[in-house]
């Protein structure tokens, strides 16, 4: 059974809400899917609004896992929590044809978080779903900094020679929202010996400003976490040499970095920065870097750690709100109950493992990645 057939109250429905509020149903269901019950909150507790999108694949079975440490947490910190469940998947598409529409991604805006499993289908148009679902939040949501937190826990599974717990411990602050993501460009007569490709980067200065501001604030917040001995660095990962329009990350990062003089200045262009990934990760504390490259250096970080079923993935807006995703798409491939499932990330997106809030209000501030 999936997880949006189970039984919320009396409603089973694709977007229906499941609670913990007292163990009641969770109420009249709007037709988005949202309760519109509100008059037995219990005051002085806090309500989380979370939607769930299992995915395909090994998706719903790690998302599970990680709904199962929430329901512990809220246990031990009396905060409640409704959960409602979102069909959207290859698998789903298979069937229906249907992708994410507006009202949904208005509906979201209206939740707290949303938790997503893994999404991709081998007999689905590749990037299809995944745009819709994934970029529909990102996009939707203004989710602009994607999180990647690369921390080896267990020295056996780093595959480097003599590097250990001490040495890979940073976080990669990724432009969530623009880059060559932006989805501007197209084919010209496709399928024929004249076809052109082109795809544009778009890159503001909003864009860059804000995401390189949210880096130097969380430099400083782990080095007051981590008290003396630590440095607060921040390294500025791009190709300005070649594509020089990335000028503007290197403007917006210098003007950004002046009102944090506390904070040590780095850069390395994204191919110098996978070589010291590997050579000298300790050298990181909190890298800055756009959507594309920040997309595959938290992979290739996320083998560091042990493998990408460690790799946690928190695409936030800060203060706002948030959704946390495994760490990539390999997961749809795993083969759901054969033993491989590695649901060490979505336990943690609710479970405080880590040392970064994603916000910093209320019991959510507990959630980290």
């Amino acid at each position: 059974m999936r997880p949006w057939e189970r039984t919320a109250g009396a409603d089973s429905r694709p977007g229906a809400p499941r609670s913990n509020f007292g163990g009641a149903p969770a109420g009249v269901v709007r037709r988005a899917g949202v309760s519109d019950r509100r008059g037995d909150r219990p005051r002085g507790r806090t309500r989380c609004s979370i939607g769930v999108l299992p995915g395909d694949g090994i998706g719903p079975e790690v998302t599970e896992e990680g709904l199962k440490v929430l329901e512990a947490v809220a246990a031990v910190e009396g905060f409640e929590y409704k959960l409602v469940d979102y069909p959207y998947s290859g698998e789903y598409y298979l069937k229906t044809k249907e992708l994410v529409p507006e009202s949904v991604i208005d509906e979201w805006r209206t939740l707290d978080a949303v938790l997503l499993g893994a999404i991709g289908h081998p007999d689905v148009e590749p990037g299809l779903v995944e745009r819709s679902v994934i970029l529909g939040l990102r996009f939707g949501l203004d989710l602009y900094v994607n999180l990647r937190p690369i921390k080896l826990y267990a020295e056996h599974l780093c595959p480097l020679k003599d590097k250990g717990p001490g040495d890979i411990d940073f976080i990669v602050v990724r432009e969530n929202t623009e880059g060559l993501y932006s989805q501007i460009g197209g084919h010209f007569k496709k399928g024929t010996p004249d076809e052109v490709a082109l795809v544009e980067g778009v890159y503001t200065w909003k864009g860059c400003e804000r995401a390189c501001r949210y880096a130097f604030e969380l430099a400083q917040k782990r080095a007051r976490e981590r008290g003396k001995g630590h440095t607060a660095r921040v390294t500025l990962v791009d190709k300005a040499n070649a594509v020089r329009p990335h000028d503007i990350w290197t403007r917006a990062y210098a003007e950004v970095a002046r009102d944090f003089p506390e904070v040590e200045r780095d850069h390395a262009y994204v191919d110098a920065c996978c070589m010291w990934m590997i050579k000298n990760p300790e050298w990181f504390d909190v890298a800055v870097t756009t959507n594309m490259f920040g997309d595959i250096i938290t992979d290739l970080g996320a083998m560091l750690q042990g493998g990408m079923g460690i790799a946690a993935s928190g695409n936030i807006h800060p203060g706002k709100r948030w959704a946390i995703s495994c760490g990539a798409g390999p997961f749809p491939r795993r083969t759901p109950g054969a033993g491989s499932r590695p649901p060490t990330w979505a336990t943690w997106w609710c479970s405080g493992s880590n040392a970064h809030d994603v916000r910093s209000d209320g019991y959510l501030g507990r959630f980290r990645v």
